[in-house]
Formats: C-alpha cells, structure tokens, sequence
C-alpha cells in the first residue's frame, strides 16, 4: 500500500528543462560551444558536480565553468523575469488529489535547496510537500539511490510504501535501487527497454498517475 509520494522537479512539476535547454544554447553561443543546449539529455537527473563532470569529459579540463555559470545565471533569470516558471498539467491537481488523501508527499531533485525552494514557493506549489531533500544535501547524485533514501526518510517512510514520481532515466535507476515504487513521466528523454523494466509505469502526464495510486 502505498503512503507517500516523493517527486523529481525539473521536468516533472516544472517545464524548466525546456527553459534550460534555451538557456544553454544561448550560453554556447557566448562561450563558442553552439548547440550546447542539446546536451542536456546527457545531464538530467544529475546534480551540479555530475553536470561538471560531464561537462569536462566532453569538452576537457578547460571548460570555462567560470563564464557558463555566470551566463548561465543571467540568461535564466532574464526568462524568469519575462515568462515566469511554467508548471506541468496535472502536477497541482496531482498535489491536490495526494493532500487531500493524506499521502505524505516529498521531493527529491538535483537542483539546490535555494534554486528548487524559490520556485517551489513562486508556484504555490511548496506548502504540500511534508519533506524533502535537494541535490547540494546529498554526496551522491541520481542514479545513486542516495536522494530517494534521504527522502523517504525526511518523511518517516520505509522506500517500499513509497511512489517515486520521475522524468529522467537517471531518476527511475534511483529510485528502482531505493526500493520504491517507481513511475516514468518522460519529458525530454523516453524510456529505454531497460527504463521500462525498471518502472512500475510509464504515464503520458502526471493526470494518469491518479489512477495509479488508486490501484496500488
């Protein structure tokens, strides 16, 4: 039986990683790297020191981290600014539906406790969640289960009575290696066969995980 629900963030309760993708390709056109943007897909999931590495195992020692992070910061504030951040269809109903049945709810993502808590209030969508872990509180980034394990314990829970609610393959292999409950909601990357095997589902959106819980 299923007691709590512990959700990734970008890409699943927010479309930023749409946003990020814009940010990058811009930040490669400063910095010479065009097309930066699409690597991405290689990085989701992963917190900042994963993110690096990969950074430099593609594009060498010399990487100006210096100059993307600082680009990086302005260009995303300045879509902030302008557009806001854009929540995913069905993710407040989502969290409606989980308060309103007396789920104990969490999240676990990557980013850090400042970035995810800012935008997390920004949306209204902060006062559900019962706990949580961001990804500068953790040693081991997705797909270490590191992140699910702390989150399931922020929250009281054992992992096994606990659905994790993902976009990313890093984040099924967390979740899956936590012994938790673990649902695929893709958003810029689908499911590999072996994703699919590692998950107990794979929704088109987070209105289909409704159905689940009810079910489990």
């Amino acid at each position: 039986m299923i007691r709590g629900i512990v959700f990734d963030m970008d890409g699943l309760l927010f479309d930023s990683e749409r946003l990020v993708k814009r940010t990058w390709n811009e930040v490669g056109e400063i910095l010479g790297l065009p097309g930066l943007g699409e690597h991405i897909r290689h990085t989701l999931g992963k917190n900042r020191r994963g993110r690096n590495e990969y950074f430099i195992r593609t594009f060498g020692e010399d990487f100006p981290f210096e100059a993307f992070d600082r680009e990086n910061k302005r260009i995303f504030a300045g879509i902030m600014e302008q557009e806001g951040m854009p929540v995913k269809p069905g993710a407040r109903e989502l969290l409606v539906y989980g308060k309103e049945q007396g789920y104990k709810m969490g999240i676990a993502t990557s980013s850090s406790r400042n970035y995810a808590v800012e935008h997390l209030k920004g949306t209204g969508l902060y006062e559900y969640f019962d706990g949580g872990v961001f990804g500068d509180m953790v040693t081991r980034g997705k797909p270490d289960p590191e992140i699910y394990l702390a989150a399931c314990e922020s929250l009281g829970l054992e992992p096994g009575v606990c659905m994790a609610l993902e976009d990313s393959p890093a984040g099924i292999r967390s979740a899956s290696s936590a012994g938790m409950v673990p649902v695929m909601v893709p958003d810029l990357v689908e499911p590999t066969e072996e994703i699919r095997e590692l998950a107990y589902a794979v929704c088109d959106s987070l209105a289909e995980v409704e159905g689940l819980l009810e079910l489990l």
